[in-house]
């Protein structure tokens, strides 16, 4: 059988196990295409978060990294979380310990943290408020300005935020996404000069993110549009925009989306390396194997969850 035909009666398969199982597919921007087109919703972190808390399904099946699958599970405690790899992990989540956001929090007793969605439960359940990177400066700006603030753990973002925030009272741990950080002003450059007046979209985790708002202060983009955005941002600017091409700098998962729901617009990735083989782990025959089998189930230890639910709620009311 041709490997579409394969793809088609599988994603049939999943269909029907879906609404045999009562269960609802939420799929993270960088997931592989196939993925995404069998989901029932697609997004960021934040827009997966809001649906796994609403969706009336008995079971959720995340296709997405750990923490993401985790984070479902401690706003959803009544429902069951599946997730089709328990070893798609992250790189970001794992630049921070616990013990190490203990220690760092015992030195500045005072100050309000706020963590990146990408970190883990027990990381979560130590936080005073968790965001997202299209909530990230809301989040700053609804804490007191006379407040200290302790961001993880990416530095970037953390960067980008405190210069949209003004702030000169936080400070920033130093993670970073290794996919994002692979991306580089040279690469940008050489893909920007490739294609027809191009609009430019970059995700705040860029490790680009600095040289590139001083690049375009200065106006060495000349008449370019350049946005720093979430990855749902970049959806809603690339629908509004009048460009016909656009390089986007995030991971290259979120062509696809931005391609399907953008007909005669063309996406190009700032580079092509940008791919997370953590994401890539989530397959659609692995889709299929934890529906058909309830596995791996996304478990939680209650206390944790209690905990990290109330930085979790914090930002789903701010955004």
């Amino acid at each position: 059988m041709p490997a579409d035909a394969k793809t088609r009666t599988l994603c049939e398969q999943i269909l029907r196990l879906k609404e045999r199982t009562d269960t609802v597919i939420l799929a993270h921007n960088y997931q592989v295409p196939e993925v995404q087109d069998v989901a029932d919703y697609v997004g960021d972190s934040l827009g997966l978060a809001r649906q796994a808390s609403q969706t009336p399904h008995s079971q959720i099946l995340f296709c997405g990294v750990h923490f993401m699958a985790e984070t479902a599970a401690i706003i959803s405690p009544k429902k069951r979380v599946l997730i089709p790899d328990p070893d798609a992990g992250c790189s970001l989540s794992d630049s921070i310990t616990v013990d190490e956001l203990r220690a760092w929090k015992a030195r500045h007793p005072k100050a309000i943290s706020v963590g990146y969605v990408n970190t883990t439960a027990a990381i979560k359940a130590e936080l005073d408020y968790c965001c997202t990177s299209s909530n990230a400066v809301g989040v700053v700006n609804a804490i007191p300005r006379s407040r200290e603030v302790l961001f993880l753990p990416d530095m970037f973002l953390g960067a980008y935020v405190a210069k949209e925030t003004g702030r000169d009272n936080i400070r920033i741990w130093a993670g970073e996404c290794h996919v994002h950080a692979g991306i580089t002003p040279e690469d940008v450059s050489k893909k920007l000069d490739s294609v027809s007046n191009p609009e430019f979209l970059i995700h705040p985790e860029c490790s680009c993110t600095t040289p590139i708002l001083y690049d375009a202060n200065s106006g060495k983009y000349g008449s370019r549009q350049v946005s720093i955005l979430s990855t749902e941002g970049m959806m809603r600017r690339a629908a509004e925009s009048d460009a016909k091409n656009f390089v986007v700098a995030t991971e290259t998962g979120m062509l696809h989306r931005l391609a399907k729901q953008n007909p005669g617009k063309n996406f190009v990735a700032a580079a092509d390396h940008a791919e997370c083989q953590y994401m890539k782990m989530i397959t659609l025959q692995g889709v299929y194997d934890s529906l058909a089998e309830s596995k791996y189930v996304v478990r939680v230890p209650p206390r944790t969850a209690v905990k990290a639910r109330r930085a979790i709620q914090r930002m789903l009311e701010i955004s």
